[in-house]
């Protein structure tokens, strides 16, 4: 994987924060001790100060906020604790879901170790809205709006309504195959095919936050090359 530069993925920058489209597969922060390239290290290349105010999982695409200093971090971290930020992920799910403001409000427990599992006992309180966007044959594509900001929230609340994310297999998600969706696609015998995405097809679409009392700041984050050749694939083949 070739190594991109922070300077390369910025979609908004003042002199407070900075707003990247982050790559899938790139961790949001050191995950081990080691040398594997993080969304962190990428911003400290390009700012000393730089701090990141939340994360992403590292296959999850799209908009990350980066404060440039001491300051506009903690402005905006206070932001994420009052859930005064507003997050919008567009994900591509499994089957035709009809979701007209779906709220789903389970408590999520993070048992360690990237297990989390929806526990009504133990859980901390985690609130999604869902919105159906487009529908496939097979597949729909969803408008995601976390309330609160658990670990696998979107991934895991839509598991429980047995609409799976696209890929996403420890929440039960099989990846999408061409041969699946389009008619008579033959692969060689000696081929293996790969699926269309080579992870499960979560974007954080867009951002919205404040780095001072007056000054809202909304920014749309397009999506990657492998999410919108998804989205076309199914659009021809699977509508």
């Amino acid at each position: 994987m070739k190594i991109p530069k922070l300077q390369d993925l910025i979609l908004f920058e003042n002199d407070d924060v900075i707003v990247v489209n982050k790559p899938p597969f790139i961790s949001s922060l050191d995950e081990r001790e080691g040398g594997e390239i993080n969304m962190l290290r990428l911003a400290k290349n390009y700012w000393d100060d730089a701090q990141i105010c939340h994360r992403l999982d590292k296959e999850t695409s799209g908009a990350l906020i980066i404060a440039k200093t001491p300051e506009a971090y903690r402005y905006v971290s206070i932001q994420f604790e009052k859930r005064q930020v507003k997050k919008v992920y567009h994900a591509v799910i499994e089957g035709t879901h009809v979701f007209e403001d779906l709220q789903i409000d389970l408590p999520i427990l993070n048992s360690g170790k990237g297990n989390v599992t929806i526990s009504r006992q133990e859980g901390k309180r985690a609130e999604t809205h869902f919105q159906s966007i487009k529908y496939f044959k097979h597949y729909t594509l969803v408008d995601c709006r976390p309330v609160t900001g658990r670990m696998h929230q979107i991934r895991i609340h839509l598991a429980t309504q047995r609409a799976s994310i696209a890929g996403d297999e420890m929440y039960k998600g099989k990846p999408v195959f061409l041969s699946e969706i389009k008619p008579g696609y033959r692969i060689g015998k000696d081929q293996e095919e790969l699926p269309i995405m080579k992870r499960f097809a979560l974007h954080a679409y867009e951002v919205s936050f404040k780095t001072n009392e007056n000054t809202p700041i909304t920014v749309h984050a397009p999506y990657p090359k492998d999410f919108e050749t998804l989205l076309k694939l199914l659009d021809k083949f699977d509508s």
